[in-house]
């Protein structure tokens, strides 16, 4: 019979310390410090509460609770010496069964990481799902984290024991992350679509308009309609929409959604996390068909990446009538146009059906997006889920610098006009400029010597240009002088510099009113709050310009690192991002008249 939290809240020290029993390995010190806490107001809750046990204890309680587990298809899996919970966890992930070869391999990778870290290899087998790792994942991770400097992977080791108890307390609870599930099962099979060249290689990448992107806009459609949304479409620029229909048919709508649109070999969850969560909560309220004062339209934004073309927030920019018709003649790598690109999608190409997709406020009751947080904050803390209190400021370029192509051998240092050494000296300014305010970012994050040659001195150079902070004025302040820099180093070098604006975003602070909302949609989960910025971009600056919005983040995992294959959150904090967003709608239902 699985256990409560009425029991654990009411039952003597001793009995609770049996309730939690082996919830941690052989730490028997992490339940008794979070149990002085009690009561708990949610499974979420009593997790948070004994991460923090162990994020405060002192280092050496740190590593002592690393090594009180056993080494994967180790010593002790051997002797048949490990717990039930640990016996149970190896052997879903296959490791009872290895080959003599893949034994072999994790014996040499544990002798390995023992030497370097003091501490044993700690991988949560059961997953971010909690349905397994392959051995092969597995084997894969254990290389990587090998890598790792030594704080890293004690940060990535409790990460992994956290991870652990969270699964045996859903076992020991009785809780499975339904909502969370299914919320992570769309997205895996929206992850088989991928542009050719990555698809290849098992890496993710879904540019505009490209075969795999539309393949993910019919996925995302089909999907809604199983959801039980009223109406769904595909609009004049890819946007995947679905309505939910309030209870009367004048009611305003509620505004929600994110991208589906991925950066060159990106993760699965950025963006698409904030499509499939409010697709969960139309899914529950289809299936228990109830309809609310309000309704609710879900919107799939087909660009926010500025990927194929330089044209970023395209898809949420038509809702403010904010489609530029010079993007229409911009050409991708290829060479095919927009408007090309378009009519091979089957869609109009014309800026009257593009301008018709304008959204009236007065129809809206506000914009609310949920996001991956991309960053390593709630990590650190231990927190599923982080309330946005604004998101940055931000612009982009595209620039080149031209110089003078040259023989490497015979052109004398002094009598160079080296364009990738200009660049090179901007982004050191920049990394020193950014720094002095604390929380201004500037990132060259595209670097290209077109044509170049190993004996050549580059006499071109073309580059991004990436510059955000908290608010408007210290953006500007900051971009004025790096563009300064770039005028001076180029008269001094004696190059040129050409620099295209792409993307201009003015900060975005969140309404209070549906910050608040969030709030307490957030604490009804028995959940801590924590308030943060966001430095990334989000749809949720476009619609900021027209209709209130705020923002839910969900933690991520591996550091929180995202734009990248590792991308990952669990299914627990999927369900929690799912739990806010029904308590969100509840609470607005409350209010409506």
């Amino acid at each position: 019979m699985a256990a409560t939290l009425e029991a654990l809240n009411t039952a003597s020290p001793q009995e609770a310390e049996g309730l939690l029993e082996g919830i941690y390995e052989h730490s028997p010190w992490i339940a008794q410090g979070a149990l002085r806490q009690r009561p708990f107001r949610s499974l979420a809750h009593l997790k948070h509460a004994m991460a923090r046990v162990v994020a405060e204890a002192a280092r050496e309680a740190q590593l002592a609770l690393l090594r009180a587990h056993p080494e994967l298809a180790g010593k002790a899996m051997v002797d048949k010496a490990l717990t039930a919970e640990s016996t149970g966890e190896q052997r879903s992930a296959g490791l009872t069964d290895c080959s003599p070869e893949e034994f072999a391999q994790l014996q040499r990778l544990n002798a390995g990481y023992n030497a370097k870290f003091g501490f044993p290899f700690i991988l949560a087998v059961r997953g971010p799902r909690g349905t397994g790792l392959t051995r092969r994942q597995i084997i894969d991770t254990f290389e990587r984290r090998l890598d790792n400097p030594v704080d890293v992977e004690l940060a990535e080791g409790l990460r992994n024991v956290h991870r652990i108890a969270e699964l045996r307390l859903n076992d020991r609870f009785g809780a499975e992350p339904a909502l969370g599930n299914q919320v992570w099962d769309w997205q895996e099979a929206l992850a088989a679509f991928s542009d050719p060249g990555f698809r290849e290689k098992g890496q993710l990448t879904v540019t505009y308009l490209t075969e795999a992107h539309r393949a993910a806009a019919a996925r995302i459609a089909q999907d809604m309609r199983d959801c039980g949304f009223d109406e769904v479409g595909i609009d004049a620029v890819g946007n995947v929409v679905g309505r939910y229909r309030a209870r009367t048919e004048d009611a305003r709508l509620l505004l929600t959604g994110s991208h589906y649109d991925t950066v060159r070999n990106g993760g699965r969850y950025d963006g698409r996390l904030g499509i499939f969560t409010p697709m969960a909560c139309v899914r529950e309220l289809a299936r228990t068909q109830r309809r609310l004062p309000f309704g609710i339209e879900v919107v799939a934004f087909s660009e926010e990446e500025g990927q194929r073309y330089k044209a970023t927030f395209l898809g949420s920019g038509a809702l403010n009538g904010q489609f530029d018709p010079a993007w229409l003649e911009q050409k991708d790598a290829g060479g095919v146009t927009m408007r090309e690109a378009m009519h091979e999608a089957g869609l109009p190409a014309t800026l009257e059906a593009i301008a018709a997709l304008r959204r009236d406020p007065a129809r809206y009751l506000g914009f609310v997006e949920v996001h991956i947080e991309q960053g390593p904050v709630l990590n650190e803390i231990d927190l599923p889920l982080g309330i946005v209190t604004s998101i940055n400021g931000g612009v982009r370029y595209q620039c080149e610098v031209t110089g003078m192509a040259s023989h490497a051998g015979t052109t004398p240092m002094d009598r160079r006009r080296d364009a990738a050494v200009a660049v090179a000296e901007l982004a050191l300014f920049i990394e020193q400029r950014a720094a002095r305010d604390g929380d201004s970012v500037g990132t060259i994050g595209m670097l290209e010597v077109p044509g170049g040659s190993i004996n050549v001195i580059p006499g071109r150079c073309r580059f991004s240009l990436d510059l955000r902070a908290p608010n408007d004025a210290q953006r500007d302040a900051l971009v004025a002088e790096v563009l300064a820099e770039l005028d001076a180093i180029c008269a001094r070098r004696g190059v040129h510099a050409t620099v295209e604006p792409t993307m201009r975003a003015a900060a975005a602070p969140s309404d209070r009113a549906w910050q608040q909302r969030w709030e307490r949609a957030v604490q009804a989960l028995g959940v801590p709050l924590h308030r943060m910025p966001s430095g990334a971009g989000h749809d949720a600056m476009k619609l900021h310009e027209v209709m209130p919005q705020a923002m839910l983040f969900v933690r991520g995992q591996n550091g929180g690192i995202s734009h990248n294959p590792l991308e990952s959150t669990t299914a627990d904090d999927m369900q929690l991002a799912v739990q806010a967003f029904l308590g969100l709608l509840t609470g607005l239902a409350e209010e409506s008249p």
